[in-house]
């Protein structure tokens, strides 16, 4: 089953140079880690939460666009893994080996396994990542 790593800290803590070039490799090193396991299958380390921008629409085409994450905490989300884990101690076992887990935070939670758009069915292939991408048009102005 896969299983999503989402990883959190506090962007904002004030720490050494040292130190937060210490918690970025070690969080560089997650993905290697994970595939020499056999457990990775996809992962991604993000911007900081003040590069973010939130997006909410209604119908009727009303849309507001705010710059920051979309919810105010003191952890912002900072990356995400997915593993290929038996069952969910075992992805446990795996999140107490990310570095961010010892000074932040890593949720586990399963991975709905169903297509990304319901009209186009993707063969799930152990060891290969699969991912969705959706095209959008932005009006120019």
């Amino acid at each position: 089953m896969r299983y999503a790593l989402l990883v959190s800290y506090d962007q904002n803590a004030e720490i050494s140079a040292g130190e937060r070039s210490r918690r970025a490799a070690g969080l560089a090193s997650v993905s290697a880690r994970l595939s020499a396991d056999g457990a990775f299958a996809c992962g991604l380390r993000l911007q900081p939460a003040s590069t973010a921008a939130t997006v909410r629409c209604w119908d009727g085409g009303d849309v507001i666009v705010s710059p920051g994450p979309a919810t105010a905490a003191r952890e912002q989300l900072t990356a995400c893994f997915v593993v290929d884990c038996p069952d969910v101690d075992a992805a446990i076992q795996v999140a107490t080996g990310i570095p961010a887990a010892w000074y932040g935070s890593v949720e586990v939670r399963p991975v709905v396994a169903e297509p990304v758009q319901p009209d186009a069915a993707i063969p799930s292939v152990p060891g290969q990542t699969v991912v969705g991408v959706a095209a959008v048009r932005v009006p120019t102005t």
